[in-house]
């Protein structure tokens, strides 16, 4: 059990930061997202941040939908970590 919950902490962590950096790379308009690590990083991340996006559309031309996703992964991930003192 301890392993399982060690490695949905890990994924969540690694997603979190992928996130990150998919937001960050938005800034620069000059990406090519159909190149690659770029293409690979948005089929990645754009499941999830579509769902998102499907709630609450981008707002005056900002899209807070990373803010929203990143925010629900960190409430997951603290759940799972203290999932941890149980197991």
């Amino acid at each position: 059990m301890f392993l399982l919950i060690n490695t949905l902490n890990t994924f969540i962590q690694i997603y979190t930061a992928l996130l990150f950096v998919r937001v960050l790379l938005t800034w620069f308009p000059t990406i090519n997202w159909y190149n690659q690590p770029f293409s690979a990083l948005s089929q990645i991340t754009d499941p999830y941040l579509n769902v998102f996006r499907s709630i609450i559309p981008p707002l005056g031309g900002i899209d807070i939908s990373p803010m929203l996703a990143i925010l629900l992964l960190q409430v997951v991930g603290s759940l799972v970590g203290g999932l941890q003192v149980f197991a």
